[in-house]
């Protein structure tokens, strides 16, 4: 389709609202969004537009500056909570098979779980580190932008609809109980057993500003940098690379890797099909 003048004109202005926009976040609420990927800014805000029933992102704008609630809207919209209970099962049945028999003996083991969401693989990690007899001597942070979903984790409160899509992940990842061993479920809603999370540290965490704050054995950031450009995947691989002990474990996403970055050298890999990587320098 050939865009006419007046098409690309609207686009031209568009993408102007838009970068005022994430300019305007970032100086009067300190979360920079200004290199996350622009056609998931683009979608994530024109919803927001519709769902405030402003006609302009420049309305929207000003709505975001005078009123928090609505730039908690915002926020909402750009962290993505798309999650569930042992996401790609493989991964999590190679972790507990090729990682765990490395790390087993390690007189304490630190995990960051980047971008953790609402938790659920928090829990499916606690789950399998109890499973495999390690869990008393690991500790656990998990991070978020967000504060909405990191109260929401810290509960570890559950619908009961999607128990029978856990439990089918949970099996495929190579569960050695029964599941719901692990959840009490009232009405329509599981409560996990407080000792999930008993070695987790829940924190707000922004991987554009904040900095690292400690040195983990594992780093699992999967499914985050999809969501970024080229700049900010960089700017967050030198982040984790800086937080990674020597000889570290880093999990990505399935539609993540190292290839292409400047930190593809530093590292081994140690899963390749389920994009799980050993620090090497």
């Amino acid at each position: 389709m050939i865009k006419t003048p007046d098409i690309l004109q609207s686009e031209e202005i568009e993408r102007i609202e838009i970068e005022l926009l994430l300019e305007a976040v970032f100086r009067y609420y300190g979360y920079d969004f200004r290199n996350y990927a622009f056609p998931f800014i683009q979608r994530r805000i024109r919803h927001r537009v519709c769902k405030e029933n402003l006609t302009s992102i420049s309305a929207l704008q000003e709505k975001v500056l005078r009123d928090s609630v609505v730039m908690g809207e915002l926020l909402s919209e750009f962290s993505i909570n798309v999650t569930e209970m042992f996401r790609d099962p493989s991964f999590f049945n190679s972790f507990r098979t090729k990682v765990i028999p490395l790390v087993r003996d390690y007189p304490e083991i630190r995990i960051w779980h980047v971008g953790c969401s609402s938790g659920e693989e928090v829990y499916s990690m606690s789950i399998l580190l109890h499973e495999e007899g390690i869990y008393d001597k690991t500790r656990m942070f998990a991070t978020d932008i967000n504060k909405g979903v990191l109260e929401k984790a810290k509960q570890g409160t559950f619908p009961l609809d999607r128990m029978q899509l856990f439990t089918k992940n949970y099996i495929e990842a190579g569960g050695k109980r029964a599941f719901s061993e692990y959840y009490k479920a009232v009405d329509d809603k599981v409560f996990f057993h407080p000792f999930l999370q008993k070695n987790v540290v829940f924190a707000q965490h922004d991987l554009v500003t904040d900095q690292s704050f400690n040195e983990f054995d594992i780093i699992i950031c999967r499914n985050v940098f999809i969501y970024f450009n080229k700049d900010l995947q960089n700017h967050v691989h030198t982040l984790l690379y800086n937080s990674l002990s020597p000889s570290g474990f880093l999990g990505l996403g399935k539609r993540e890797g190292i290839k292409f970055t400047s930190y593809e050298h530093c590292y081994g890999e140690f899963d390749a099909s389920e994009k799980l990587y050993r620090k090497v320098k």
